[in-house]
């Protein structure tokens, strides 16, 4: 789907388009320093005693029964949304925008991009390839971007159908409580295997990574802070296992509400060929979709509400997406380019209206271009 809102660029328009984004992203990377820092040391800080306070309180409400029995509901209740605030914070606002390399000028080695290993189920070499590489240089681009419906679902009318879309409003439900682990099997392709392209046995000895990392997550959640509470070992478990599914269903609802909203695009191959700059800023502006909301909407989001800033700029510390949004939508305004954004209620129901509707079969609109040879016509 295109909106109305857009107009074609001419290639004068999209180099100025482009400079002026570019332009944007030095004067605040020029700027970077304490103050960037602080924030980024303060997100841990909140990871890591969220974390604790939630585990003790889980631990509290385990043992509740020998001391005090009226606090297990209490404590278990706010142990386990402790713990799932620290994990949402530490899966968005700290490892994503870590791994993107947003904090490598620091010099921390706990704040480097390419060795910061994430509470998933999934590796970060394989995120760093699927998503910082892939998706990000492919955004939307159909056969190129494998976050398009991540080979489950049928988003976008240009996805070919078939009967097994049918059931993707169920799917989409079963992936969203458990996108972790959706994303730890992405890389490994399992398709291939239905299709008779690898072997079992080259599937197993490549999901060796993935493999050892559910093993530690599995170990550590569900097994080792368990045990520790010996009889009462249930509470603790349960406690982990909800935390665990709060920061799946919220991560699978911001980064959906991000990428597959009504006025969001997909585009062809060819797309990409010589794309200039400002192509490509125009490509990211049109597969994007923003949040609105206040600060604590912000940092739960990783600033993801900021979708359309994060796809410009990846690698820049994501606490100053909410200054850059300003002034990016000047740019776009100047330029005649829709700026998407509205409330998470607003941009989910688009999503899921997008999941039921091409569940069924559909036809695409025709493709407008993003280039036009005379200023004013469609985009």
């Amino acid at each position: 789907m295109s909106t109305p809102h857009n107009r074609g660029l001419t290639p004068a328009e999209l180099d100025a388009f482009g400079a002026e984004l570019d332009a944007l992203r030095a004067r605040h990377v020029a700027t970077l320093g304490d103050a960037d820092a602080r924030y980024i040391r303060k997100v841990v800080a909140a990871v890591r005693w969220t974390g604790v306070a939630g585990r003790v309180l889980l631990f509290v409400a385990a043992f509740s029964p020998l001391f005090a029995a009226w606090l297990l509901w209490p404590a278990a209740i706010a142990g386990t949304l402790l713990l799932g605030l620290s994990k949402i914070l530490e899966n968005m606002e700290l490892a994503h925008n870590v791994m993107h390399g947003q904090y490598d000028w620091i010099g921390d080695p706990a704040l480097q991009g390419k060795t910061y290993e994430w509470d998933i189920a999934g590796t970060s070499e394989n995120w760093r390839k699927t998503h910082n590489f892939s998706h990000h240089t492919y955004t939307n681009v159909r056969g190129m971007d494998e976050d398009i419906g991540y080979g489950l679902l049928r988003i976008f009318p240009e996805q070919r159908w078939h009967p097994f879309f049918l059931f993707q409003p169920l799917v989409a439900i079963v992936f969203a409580l458990y996108f972790q682990w959706g994303i730890a099997i992405q890389d490994l392709r399992i398709g291939r295997l239905l299709k008779g392209r690898i072997t079992l046995r080259q599937l197993w000895d490549q999901s060796q990574p993935v493999r050892r990392k559910v093993a530690k997550q599995l170990l550590k959640d569900y097994v080792l802070f368990p045990a520790l509470a010996g009889p009462f070992f249930l509470t603790v478990m349960l406690g982990n296992l909800v935390a665990n599914g709060m920061r799946n269903v919220w991560t699978y609802v911001v980064i959906f509400c991000g990428h597959f909203t009504a006025d969001a695009e997909t585009f062809p191959k060819e797309c990409v060929a010589n794309e200039s700059r400002g192509h490509w800023y125009l490509r990211q502006l049109r597969g994007s979709s923003n949040l609105t909301g206040g600060k604590w909407m912000h940092v739960m989001t990783g600033n993801l509400s900021h979708q359309i800033e994060h796809h410009f700029y990846p690698d820049v510390p994501a606490n100053r997406y909410a200054a850059m949004a300003v002034e990016v939508r000047q740019i776009c305004e100047r330029y005649g380019q829709h700026y998407n954004t509205g409330s998470m209620v607003k941009q989910f129901g688009q999503v899921v209206w997008r999941i039921l509707r091409h569940s069924l079969p559909s036809r695409p609109a025709p493709a407008r271009p993003l280039v036009t040879a005379t200023a004013g016509q469609g985009g």
